[in-house]
């Protein structure tokens, strides 16, 4: 029986770097399960669109397609956007059956990309004691998306970093939940000797380069998540998910 094809949902961005991210990740994805069909689709800035490759896709005879959003939260894209980007391709190919899994956050998988970033910006494990840090995620007014990322800054504080800051770049941040460089200059006036940026996202574009400005103070930044290993496991992780569980159809999806 032919596996379902992945389609990786994307939201895309006028800036170069992110589409190449996001084929790099699929590409990773690709070759930790050779045979199994991994297609990228952008709901905005890039092409092809989402429609577009669901409509090729039912021309090329496919039957069964498990839509995976790129994102980290349940925001509006996944609650919203994209259940009805799928609803209205399907209009016109009864034939396809589309389901759409679950966000990729919160996971272990995601904190361990992140601790890898970090490594990877020079954070050794003996200096977490002296080292705050700033988890910088792009930004949401979704209850739901800011209860995630406060509960990953408590995670985080847990793992021997001497203080954790959650911080949003988008300049519609929720009360309680400071930018990038407000929470670099509170962990310095709080006495912190190093201050280290981790970003919580997944590809460069306009909020990363943000997030990036706003470390200008701290004495590291990490890379973005990208193509990171336990990325792509975890996108993997993601579409057993819905094949075995059996995700409610797009047109269903609230």
């Amino acid at each position: 029986m032919t596996a379902p094809v992945l389609l990786v949902i994307a939201h895309g961005s006028r800036d170069p770097r992110h589409a190449a991210t996001v084929h790099a990740l699929t590409a990773r994805v690709r070759s930790l399960r050779p045979g199994l069909r991994v297609e990228t689709g952008f709901l905005d800035f890039n092409a092809p669109s989402v429609p577009r490759v669901l409509e090729r896709l039912a021309a090329q005879g496919a039957r069964e397609v498990i839509a995976l959003p790129l994102l980290l939260t349940r925001a509006f894209h996944a609650k919203s956007d994209i259940p009805a980007v799928l609803r209205e391709a399907r209009t016109g190919l009864p034939r396809l059956r589309v389901r759409q899994a679950e966000v990729l956050g919160p996971s272990p998988l995601l904190n361990a990309a992140l601790e890898r970033r970090l490594r990877e910006a020079g954070i050794r494990p003996g200096d977490r004691s002296s080292t705050g840090l700033v988890l910088a995620a792009a930004g949401s007014t979704d209850p739901e998306a800011i209860a995630v990322i406060a509960e990953i800054a408590r995670e985080l504080r847990h793992t021997g970093w001497c203080s954790v800051r959650p911080a949003f770049a988008s300049a519609a941040s929720p009360a309680g939940f400071p930018r990038t460089e407000d929470a670099v200059r509170a962990l310095r006036a709080e006495g912190v000797r190093r201050v280290a940026v981790a970003p919580y996202v997944i590809a460069p574009g306009r909020l990363p380069d943000r997030i990036a400005e706003g470390a200008s103070g701290a004495d590291v930044l990490a890379d973005v998540l990208g193509p990171a290993p336990e990325l792509a496991r975890l996108l993997l992780a993601r579409y057993d998910g819905a094949r075995c569980a059996g995700a409610r159809p797009a047109a269903l999806t609230a």
